[in-house]
């Protein structure tokens, strides 16, 4: 396995992401940092383990992924920045937001299957064809690199914080935000039913669980990555479960108090941080993605 340096993966990706703005914000009396990373180009976190991941193979590799779909933006606009093509494949109920942006950054998009691990098994099997690769969307080293720079920046900017909360898919955010957090808490936070490193920590290995809940097309990895989870059980992780209507509440108070319009998964780190799940003095909050069709009430 290639290292994981997160320092080298913010300097080759510095040219090619936003650094997102950190919000100092107080809530009934509580203070609280929050990461905007929804602003990042293509409205995710992921474009930065996809540059990253690019920036290391061949240019002249097709790249071919899957995704709910974040990923498949980050990749689709990692490639469009960088001068590469991708196809990504996404199971048939992904949201028309995320598939439209897809296509409009200029990747091929293919609807496979009902679950991201179906169009998963599909990609694998193109990928295997002459010139090209397959990318997975965060059991890959220079993918956990690239999302731990998310973490990297805050500490840049706030090295008090003690604690920092993320929401967890398939774990690639999750385990490069543990390294880069080094000795201060990660706080690993999942929809309730949709909760495949709460379900691995149980059964000390990663296993297969359900998908059902309204954040699931961007957390809806039905098992955690194995590279994710041996780093997440090595590392200072607390496994913090949220609900459906937990989340949407914190989802429409971001709005509510600071016009942060976010898709439903961004909000879960707030959801358990409301709930009083997030230990620390000074916690940092990843609000990871923007890509919904979700508008606020008028």
């Amino acid at each position: 396995m290639e290292p994981i340096d997160i320092a080298a993966a913010a300097e080759r990706i510095r040219p090619y992401v936003r650094r997102t703005p950190l919000l100092d914000a107080r809530i009934d009396g509580r203070r609280v940092l929050l990461k905007l990373e929804h602003l990042q180009l293509s409205g995710s976190f992921k474009l930065r383990g996809a540059v990253n991941a690019l920036l290391a193979r061949p240019r002249s590799e097709h790249v071919i992924t899957a995704s709910g779909g974040n990923h498949g933006l980050g990749v689709a606009t990692a490639a469009g920045l960088l001068g590469r093509t991708a196809t990504v494949l996404v199971p048939v109920t992904v949201p028309p937001a995320k598939a439209r942006r897809i296509e409009a950054a200029g990747a091929r998009l293919i609807r496979h299957g009902s679950t991201y691990a179906e169009a998963a098994a599909a990609a694998m099997v193109a990928a295997e064809r002459p010139g090209c690769g397959y990318l997975h969307a965060y059991d890959d080293p220079a993918v956990i690199a690239g999302q731990g720079t998310v973490a990297a920046e805050v500490l840049e900017d706030a090295p008090e914080v003690d604690t920092m909360a993320v929401a967890v898919g398939g774990g690639g955010l999750a385990a490069g935000t543990a390294l880069a957090a080094g000795r201060r808490v990660t706080v690993a936070v999942e929809p309730e039913n949709c909760q495949c490193f709460a379900n691995a920590l149980a059964a000390g290995r990663p296993v297969d669980g359900e998908v059902d809940s309204v954040a699931a097309s961007a957390l809806g990895a039905t098992r955690v990555g194995a590279l994710p989870f041996a780093i997440l059980r090595s590392a200072p992780v607390e496994s913090v479960l949220v609900s459906d209507e937990e989340l949407l509440t914190a989802r429409d108070l971001l709005w509510d108090h600071f016009r942060l319009a976010v898709e439903p998964a961004a909000a879960v780190p707030f959801a358990a941080w409301l709930a009083g799940r997030v230990p620390g003095d000074l916690p940092c909050l990843i609000v990871c993605g923007a890509n919904t069709d979700w508008s606020p009430e008028d």
